[in-house]
């Protein structure tokens, strides 16, 4: 029988994919990329060279991308065939990036008197291709060069290792029980979620697991406060030396042998720590800028967030007897609080926003405001009965499509995310379109109740969906440019948080609300309740989220050795000196801290914070303009998200803006606009 990745088609065959067809594919496609270089490299030149091996490289990231993706989604028997297709596709873009003929037929392009003369995305893809050759450590010798190779090599194993240990963690742990009055105060779609997970593990009574929508119901809404120390001590302590599954999945030497190799790269390569090397590829000039700007804003939110905390500790001894709020208090405390000063809650809001009514709600918000439709396509194959696929068209043509996985299971690493499955590029068989994977963890429907979500999950949904739109609405056709490609890392969550904005919009809560018994919009007075709780401790979610910037980018940017012990003490001082909320003895923030140590944002965490300044500033002209201004919409579109990493972020922003970045939108969406601050990202 044939094995498909070896001709992946643009929508993977997930009903054909079979393990023990990975191996053997991904060898014989790395085995077709080298052959093509070296044929390339015979006549060199953009033509010859270049446009030959994109095309092969394409087949290979096509048919690694569903290993890949399968693996995060499905993992049992995709993780062994997964791991053995990373380490060979690390050995290869490794051994690319250490070719000294294919950097030369870069350098000699750029050379070329013609170059002043290629369009932009053309220039742009060869200038970060020589900027990839040299941080891949092309211009390393001898025993260097091979030290640089193998650390990449062993990078991408302990990666996975990490992101293995905090799943495996997660699975492991769960809590059974017979007496529904153990879960007094969950509302009514979480006890149905809890009998559901306990009938899918042949189990009467009801299952509380360490997946985010059960986790988060219980720290937030669990009367039960044995319960919730029990969930909060599971949850913090996963993949570490202690708690319930104390060393069985620790990823203290993971974490360990991580940073060193990471610090070792940049060594290698002339530079004085990794965050260095990190920033080679940012928006953000150097590490003093980024440690200024978490710094001030750290220093200007602190005062508010300590007020918000003190009030919830006057709260908690007034109204529940706590006199001391320990840390799987403070989401229970915060929504008792909440109710009682906004009347509302996100449980409250949840029947309104079903599901398939938030989704059909988003797609006419982007049709607002882009001019584009999107389709189901109930046809594609997928790898589970509860993933849809849509195309996306403008004026009638088909542009694009994604996958959208939204729900909670076993074997699904948690959180949210998008992915690419095909990137646009003018390909030997005339125009590929761009693919996407988004990928949530909502509750899924339990019994007749339809998948109900909050409106914090109605504004991930929207995060994601604008990382899609990034990647699907590209007009670059230069697979190095194109979509999301040669974004600045910190620059490629401004059309994600910006999209989050609509989902405060009375005009566009309208098309995305309606209850799920009576089809009633979200009426005012609740809309005016959920409006003025906007801001509801935004100062605390602000200093959380730099407490998690400030240890990544310091723990990047450290020349020492970085022991587990080490690691702990840089985040307890983090802590200290940005945090307000207690932090219980058995957290392990750092173990699970995938973002840094499984994902893209070592050294870049703080990208959040720096492109939420350039997202809530261009939300700004369209409060100016009015938010389904066509124009404005069309604006955007061409200035950013059509231009993929064919052009500077900034300059793009400039573009669309008029002008450079002012913080000042986001102090104000923020609730704290009073406060004078000069940390613009620019």
């Amino acid at each position: 029988m044939s094995n498909p990745l070896l001709n992946i088609p643009l929508l993977p065959p997930f009903n054909q994919l079979q393990p023990q067809q990975v191996e053997p594919a991904i060898a014989q496609l790395i085995e077709n990329c080298k052959q093509q270089l070296l044929r390339g490299l015979e006549t060199p030149g953009w033509e010859t060279t270049l446009v030959p091996l994109e095309e092969a490289q394409d087949q290979l990231n096509r048919a690694f991308s569903p290993i890949s993706h399968l693996n995060s989604v499905l993992s049992g028997e995709w993780r062994a065939p997964y791991e053995a297709a990373l380490a060979q596709v690390t050995a290869y873009w490794t051994e690319q990036g250490q070719n000294r003929e294919l950097y030369q037929v870069y350098q000699q392009l750029a050379a070329s008197p013609a170059f002043q003369n290629w369009s932009q995305p053309h220039k742009k893809s060869v200038e970060l291709g020589l900027r990839d050759f040299e941080l891949s450590g092309v211009g390393l010798q001898g025993e260097a060069r091979e030290q640089f190779a193998a650390n990449s090599k062993r990078l991408a194993e302990l990666s996975s290792r990490f992101a293995n240990n905090v799943l495996d963690t997660t699975n492991a742990w769960s809590w059974h029980t017979s007496e529904e009055s153990e879960l007094n105060g969950l509302p009514q779609t979480a006890v149905a979620a809890a009998r559901s997970a306990a009938q899918n593990k042949d189990k009467e009574g009801w299952l509380i697991t360490l997946d985010g929508p059960s986790y988060l119901s219980v720290m937030t809404h669990a009367d039960n406060r044995e319960l919730r120390k029990r969930v909060h001590t599971a949850f913090v302590s996963r993949a570490s030396e202690v708690g319930p599954n104390a060393g069985e999945y620790d990823n203290s030497e993971v974490m360990e042998a991580i940073l060193a190799l990471r610090a070792e790269q940049a060594q290698l390569l002339g530079m004085s720590n990794y965050a260095e090397l990190s920033l080679a590829s940012k928006m953000a000039p150097d590490t003093p800028r980024v440690l200024e700007f978490l710094n001030d804003l750290a220093q200007r939110a602190k005062p508010a967030a300590e007020r918000e905390m003190a009030e919830l500790r006057v709260f908690a001894e007034a109204e529940y007897n706590l006199n001391e709020l320990q840390p799987w208090d403070i989401a229970w405390v915060a929504e008792k609080l909440k109710q009682q000063r906004y009347a509302i809650s996100q449980e409250e809001l949840r029947p309104y926003f079903p599901y398939a009514k938030v989704v059909e709600g988003l797609f006419t918000v982007v049709e607002k405001l882009f001019a584009i439709s999107v389709q189901e396509d109930r046809s594609v194959a997928t790898w589970h009965k509860d993933v849809q696929f849509f195309w996306l068209y403008r004026e009638g043509e088909r542009i694009a499509g994604f996958y959208l996985d939204a729900f909670a299971r076993e074997k699904k690493r948690g959180g949210a995310w998008m992915d690419t499955v095909a990137t646009r590029r003018d390909s030997a068989n005339g125009l590929q379109l761009p693919i996407a994977y988004l990928v949530c963890n909502f509750s899924p429907a339990a019994g007749a109740m339809p998948s109900l979500l909050t409106h914090y999950e109605v504004t991930t949904l929207f995060h994601e969906f604008g990382h899609g739109l990034h990647h699907m609405l590209t007009q670059m056709d230069v697979a190095a440019v194109s979509g999301i490609n040669g974004v600045a890392w910190d620059a490629v969550e401004m059309p994600s948080q910006f999209l989050e904005n609509w989902c405060w919009q009375p005009q566009a809560i309208e098309m995305i609300s309606s209850h799920f018994k009576t089809g009633e919009s979200l009426p005012p007075q609740l809309l005016n309740k959920m409006l003025e709780a906007k801001n509801f401790q935004s100062a605390m979610f602000t200093v959380r989220q730099l407490e998690f910037a400030l240890f990544d980018f310091r723990l990047h940017a450290s020349e020492e050795t970085m022991n587990a012990e080490k690691i702990q003490q840089l985040l307890t001082e983090v802590r200290s000196e940005v945090a307000v909320v207690p932090v219980a003895e058995e957290n392990r923030f750092q173990h699970g801290f995938s973002h840094i140590f499984a994902g893209g944002y070592a050294a870049g965490y703080y990208s959040y914070k720096w492109a939420e300044v350039l997202s809530a500033d261009a939300f700004s002209l369209f409060e100016e303009k009015g938010i389904f201004d066509r124009a404005t919409g069309e604006h955007f579109l061409h200035s950013v998200l059509e231009q993929g990493g064919s052009r500077d972020a900034l300059d793009l922003f400039v573009e669309f803006r008029g002008r450079e970045p002012d913080i000042d939108a986001l102090l104000r969406h923020s609730g704290i606009e009073q406060l004078e601050l000069n940390i613009s990202p620019v």
